[in-house]
């Protein structure tokens, strides 16, 4: 099996594709978008990168990976925005595409019909091994899909989750090791029954009612429901 072959790809001529590279979080993605965008570069080919702006673990701006290898990129907020700026482009990259709106496959398949070379990278699962944002819609309607992977680091066997290891149950959490670990289905499916562990073990904080300290004629005790008349003393001598 030959991994990234594009020797179909005649990228003298301006013909419309999209391509997506997807995987687990430390498996290469960004690597491998870098790599194809440069290469589109050396080619002199008119390049434009996008990442969304929540996206600013590395640099504000650029698109860098894990190993801290770069590119330009314009950081926006709406995919919408993307066809704003492509009027005169060859080939578009896309990097963390599950943080995009819906409205991004839309945009990646008007790209491609215009003639633009769409180069789409992001995460295609969340902590919760869930499809994530618009990317199981970006593999169905792509030319070509690329699934990399990264080493489990239990048994390292080739890894397709992305395990989070600190608390948090939103979706979005923009993390690197310390937060993020990549595991393979089984080291994967045994780490989510012990953080289940874990979080049932945690004792219940159990909280009760006073009685109040001073009733007027009588007062009820919580423990035993039953209500007690205090006797007065008689004024009679």
């Amino acid at each position: 099996m030959v991994l990234f072959s594009e020797d179909h790809i005649q990228e003298t001529k301006r013909r419309g594709r999209i391509e997506v590279i997807c995987g687990s979080m430390f498996s290469g993605k960004t690597e491998e978008l870098i790599r194809r965008l440069k290469r589109a570069k050396f080619a002199k080919q008119r390049v434009e990168i996008y990442k969304p702006a929540i996206d600013t673990r590395y640099s504000e701006a650029d698109v860098v990976s894990h190993d801290s290898h770069t590119i330009s990129s314009t950081p926006i907020d709406s995919s919408a925005s993307i066809l704003l700026f492509t009027s005169e482009i060859d080939v578009v990259g896309i990097d963390e595409a599950q943080f995009f709106d819906e409205g991004l496959i839309d945009v990646c398949n008007q790209l491609a019909n215009n003639g633009i070379r769409v180069i789409v990278a992001g995460l295609d699962m969340d902590f919760r091994g869930n499809p994530f944002g618009p990317m199981p819609g970006l593999c169905a309607i792509a030319d070509e899909v690329s699934k990399v992977h990264a080493i489990c680091v239990k048994c390292g066997q080739l890894a397709s989750f992305s395990h989070r290891t600190v608390k948090n149950d939103k979706q979005v959490l923009l993390g690197e090791t310390a937060e993020y670990e990549p595991l393979c289905r089984e080291c994967y499916l045994q780490a989510i029954k012990e953080d289940q562990q874990t979080t049932n073990q945690q004792p219940s904080t159990i909280t009760t009612k006073s009685a109040p300290l001073h009733a007027p004629l009588h007062f009820m005790c919580e423990l035993c429901r039953i209500f007690f008349i205090p006797i007065l003393p008689s004024s009679e001598p």
